[in-house]
């Protein structure tokens, strides 16, 4: 079956809008023979006469009165469609976006964040979900709209990503702990029961950069990506615990931080979403706030 020419509902409108050849070729800034023209197209597709002469003018027959008011919906709706969107009233926008962070975004970066969105959008609700593991697939899926993280090389290429902030490893001990007095050499810290905090502990920088030195630590207790539950022991136990220390400062609240003697290499923590709401008006407005509160919070 031959597709109809969607151009000719245009026509359509403006000949029962204008009941008149010569007028719907002046609202389309046509001659009078290329709309007399377009009028034996609408005619021979749809059927019928649509406009019959009536003395000096047209009138329109019965079906092109049923069509008139469905013929002016279809070009309003496709204009609106092929429209460019427009200004987003952010104080009127009803919307969930869901965020998958790791642990302590919430706690560090979650007030500002809320306060933020119900000063400006009330309507906007915010879902924070864990995020356990660096699978691209939420983002890809439409399960999540944003996600925070350090962009690796096993990170999907197709994701957009966008830097919040750089961020360092420091230590972190409870009050009153031997380590709160005194110089930290890197024999000292080595000395100390760690906690391990690693996802592939056969890949963590410390070791490496204690390796280096030909020290090695004593890990007590092992956990995957558990940075509130390794500061939960450090609060009451003499175990060390390195975590990020822009990612953890409410977590780090009444504990002793310090700087880690060796050489720890610095991370950026970034923004990645999904292409295909780049040019969401929504979105590209909470990824400013996002920006905003994590570039304000130092």
């Amino acid at each position: 079956m031959t597709r109809p020419d969607l151009n000719l509902l245009v026509t359509l409108d403006a000949l029962l809008e204008e009941g008149s050849v010569a007028r719907a070729a002046r609202r389309l800034r046509l001659s009078p023979s290329a709309m007399s023209r377009a009028l034996a197209r609408v005619r021979a597709a749809t059927g019928d006469p649509l406009l019959v002469r009536a003395g000096r003018g047209l009138v329109p027959t019965p079906r092109a009165a049923e069509l008139r008011a469905r013929v002016g919906q279809l070009v309003q709706d496709s204009e609106a469609v092929l429209r460019p969107v427009g200004k987003l009233e952010v104080g009127g926008l009803v919307r969930t976006f869901t965020l998958r962070t790791s642990e302590g975004f919430v706690e560090n970066f979650g007030p500002a964040l809320i306060a933020r969105l119900e000063a400006q959008a009330p309507g906007v609700q915010l879902r924070f979900v864990s995020k356990p593991n660096k699978d691209g697939a939420p983002l890809r899926e439409g399960a999540v709209d944003l996600e925070t993280g350090v962009v690796e090389a096993t990170t999907s290429p197709e994701l957009r990503v966008q830097a919040l902030f750089r961020d360092r490893y420091v230590g972190v001990v409870r009050k009153g702990h031997p380590l709160t007095k005194g110089r930290i050499t890197a024999a000292r810290y080595a000395a100390g029961r760690h906690i391990g905090v690693a996802r592939d502990p056969g890949q963590d920088p410390i070791d490496a950069a204690l390796a280096a030195r030909e020290l090695k630590r004593k890990v007590a207790v092992s956990l995957v990506a558990g940075f509130a539950a390794a500061l939960a022991l450090v609060r009451n136990s003499d175990l060390i615990a390195t975590v990020p220390e822009r990612h953890t400062g409410q977590l780090r609240a009444g504990l002793h931080s310090f700087a880690v003697p060796v050489v720890l290499p610095e991370f950026t923590v970034s923004l990645l979403w999904h292409p295909r709401l780049d040019a969401d008006p929504g979105h590209r407005w909470l990824r400013g706030i996002v920006r905003e509160v994590c570039g304000a919070q130092r």
